[in-house]
């Protein structure tokens, strides 16, 4: 097998060290940067700009990944991860290869993914454990199930890792994580809605706490 390039970038959007909210078990999670799907009322919408975010080698993500104990493993999710799916696939291949497992988002459907001849989309489905595809549609909003927003998102269990969760994935809980940083700059992660968050915050707001929206 071919060495990865390790100074191949990645466009970020954000990185997690470790989040209970983005798949099963502790992950690191990166957010990528760059979406050419825009689904009506994605809540990850200032991740479509192909422009924004820090450029990243594969090298310096995977050694801050590597830094952090007690990690199941890594969740790739965006933006589009099949959009930057050469790096990631890379990136993803490391991850596999010191023991964790990979999650991995689309917004397209897992037909179109499968079937595709891009190499370094083949590539990016080879080395992910379960893939969660399909856009997100406003009108099936559904939080029934953890970790996907929309009824007609689809869970891919292309390794046997995860497997067992088949039968049972509406029994594990959804998550919503709240951060702040040390400029009270509060931020959320896992699969929410708007008015979630707008109540969340509310309710923070209410118990006395002043908030301030992270600057994207």
């Amino acid at each position: 097998m071919k060495s990865p390039d390790h100074n191949l970038t990645i466009r970020v959007h954000r990185f997690l060290p470790c989040s209970e909210a983005e798949g099963p078990g502790r992950r690191a999670t990166l957010w990528t940067q760059g979406c050419p799907i825009h689904c009506p009322g994605c809540f990850n919408f200032q991740t479509w700009d192909f422009r924004g975010g820090s450029s990243r080698t594969i090298d310096d993500l995977f050694q801050e990944i590597d830094r952090v104990s007690g990690l199941e493993g890594v969740t790739l999710t965006g933006g589009e991860p099949f959009a930057q799916a050469g790096p990631l696939a890379a990136l993803a291949g490391l991850c596999r290869r010191a023991g964790l497992s990979v999650v991995t988002y689309t917004g397209y459907e897992f037909e179109r993914v499968r079937q595709s001849t891009r190499c370094d989309w083949q590539a990016l489905l080879e080395a992910t454990d379960l893939l969660l595809a399909g856009p997100f549609v406003r009108e099936l909003a559904d939080t029934s199930r953890p970790w996907v927003g929309s009824a007609n998102q689809q869970f891919v269990f292309l390794t046997d890792r995860y497997r067992a969760l088949e039968c049972r994935i509406r029994q594990v809980p959804q998550r919503i994580e709240i951060w702040v940083d040390n400029d009270g700059a509060v931020s959320f992660n896992g699969t929410h809605s708007e008015e979630d968050e707008r109540a969340t915050r509310e309710r923070l707001t209410g118990l006395g706490l002043a908030l301030v929206r992270k600057k994207e």
